[in-house]
Parts: structure tokens; C-alpha cells; sequence
């Protein structure tokens, strides 16, 4: 990447960081969370935050699983198309018989 793509990222992650920022210092006050199993109380920003988290972790395992299940795959047509390219192989080298 160039410079200029880095100092593009760096200004994008300085925005995000205070805007979080001044979201938490905005939203002081405190909820109360009910999970159905569980009751908490916390501020606004921190439950956003968790929830961002455990989103995130969710997509990166589901996207992970999908990864290896093509992984996989892969792996199975590679073997079929070695076993097909060496049975073509094979076949050219047979010597051809006349119909007489």
C-alpha cells in the first residue's frame, strides 16, 4: 500500500476512535440489560460494545467453518482431477486395435 493509503487508514481509525469516544461521554447514564437468564446494568456504550464483539466473533468462526468446508472441497476435486488426468493418460498410452 502506498503512504497515502496509510495515512487514509490512520485518519479513518482516528475518526472511529473519537467518535466512540464522544458516544461514551455522551451516554453516561445506565441500563438495565434483561437476557431472560440473567439481569445487568450497564452503560450504553459498553453494551454496544459487547454486542459488537460477540457479532463479529460470530461472522469470523461462521466464515472460518465456510472457508474450511471450501478448503475441503477443493482438496476432493484436486484428488478427482489427478485420478481423472492419470486414467486419460493411461488411455492414450494403449495401443489401438484394428476392427478387422
Amino acid at each position: 500500500m502506498s503512504f497515502v493509503k496509510y495515512i487514509l487508514w490512520f485518519v479513518v481509525v482516528v475518526l472511529i476512535v473519537t467518535a466512540m469516544f464522544a458516544f461514551t461521554a455522551a451516554n453516561t447514564v445506565e441500563h438495565e440489560i434483561d437476557l431472560l437468564f440473567i439481569k445487568t446494568t450497564t452503560s450504553l456504550p459498553v453494551a454496544l460494545t459487547v454486542t459488537f464483539a460477540i457479532g463479529w466473533l460470530f461472522g469470523l468462526v461462521t466464515t472460518g467453518l465456510w472457508a474450511f468446508r471450501l478448503i475441503r472441497e477443493r482438496r476432493t476435486l484436486k484428488r478427482s482431477l489427478q485420478v481423472s488426468e492419470s486414467e486419460v493418460s493411461s488411455l492414450r498410452n494403449l495401443p489401438l486395435n484394428d476392427a478387422d
